[in-house]
């Protein structure tokens, strides 16, 4: 699925490409599931910060068989089932990678789930353990948590032993983040989120806060920091990047932290590959499931992508290439 002009999801289009070849430290993979993502849909509009030459294929993770190897790989092997932040390409029935991104996954996990795992997951496990440092007993806040990486947050929260404060805009989205351990619930469209907040917390406030969403709510949930509490800044799908109140951080000892994991992924490839085992432990533990909402043929890709930036997904949508092996 191709993009040859920036704009809405449906520039995306069906075309026939060459098939791929491994250079050195590459992999080759044939796709059989890529999950769609909300930086997707602003990489076509060309409003996001990488800016891919046209045409080009969106998609940053896939799952499915390894089909070459290139000179110098020593992990990955042709046949292997595995996932893969491949960053850009993912719409795609091939994508070749650099080997340090191709994880092998679980017997026990499915290649959907695969497709959804690399960029929620690692995400918000960068952003809770490494940036914000997440203890037991802590309280975390997720706007947004219904969404694609609102949802892990719940999910590694609670992992970590953290009693997690689930915000989302409708009762549905509120039941699911429930049924994935959140401990309490608000609906920001029925309920002031201020007030709400200080009742669950007894005015003392939440120890981190964890936001793809930006918007309105941001303002309030820096207000609601806790004495050293920790904000994400984690995403902008609402549209609007807030202003944050400086003195608010200042007067709680608060720390505003940014999370960009593809970018820290790239810089230490090696921690990051030690966070991805952690998470497929958890996985294969029965601590972690993707929650998968749809599911589309490739082919339609736009209509999958269009969901996804009008907000309506709840956890991850996939792309499917053919019949699941």
């Amino acid at each position: 699925m191709l993009c040859r002009e920036l704009g809405g999801p449906e520039n995306l289009v069906a075309d026939e490409v060459p098939d791929l070849v491994a250079g050195p430290g590459q992999v080759v993979v044939d796709v059989r599931s890529a999950g769609v993502n909300f930086p997707d849909g602003l990489i076509v509009a060309g409003t996001y910060q990488t800016k891919p030459p046209l045409p080009f294929s969106p998609g940053s993770e896939v799952a499915g068989i390894v089909r070459a190897v290139g000179e110098g790989v020593t992990g990955p092997a042709p046949g292997d089932r595995v996932m893969a932040f491949c960053g850009i390409g993912g719409y795609a029935e091939q994508v070749v990678v650099t080997a340090e991104r191709v994880h092998p996954i679980p017997d026990d996990m499915n290649l959907d789930h695969a497709a959804a795992f690399p960029v929620v997951y690692g995400t918000s496990y960068h952003g809770l353990v490494d940036r914000a440092r997440l203890r037991a007993g802590e309280t975390l806040l997720v706007l947004g948590a219904s969404g694609g990486v609102g949802l892990t947050a719940v999910q590694i929260g609670k992992v970590l032993g953290a009693r997690v404060i689930a915000a989302a805009s409708s009762e549905e989205k509120l039941n699911l983040c429930a049924e994935h351990g959140a401990d309490e619930l608000i609906d920001y469209r029925e309920t002031d989120l201020a007030s709400r907040l200080k009742e669950i917390t007894g005015g003392a406030g939440v120890d981190v806060v964890y936001d793809p969403v930006g918007g309105t709510a941001a303002d309030t949930a820096v207000r609601a920091l806790a004495w050293g509490g920790r904000y994400l800044t984690v995403g902008y799908a609402s549209g609007d990047i807030p202003r944050v109140g400086m003195n608010r951080l200042l007067l709680k000892e608060g720390e505003l932290l940014g999370v960009l994991w593809g970018a820290w992924a790239g810089r230490n490839p090696g921690a990051n590959a030690e966070n991805m085992s952690r998470l497929l432990e958890w996985y294969s533990a029965g601590l972690l499931r993707p929650h998968i909402d749809r599911r589309y043929p490739l082919a339609e890709a736009a209509a999958a992508l269009a969901v996804v930036m009008n907000r309506e997904a709840k956890g991850k949508i996939v792309l499917r290439t053919g019949e699941m092996p």
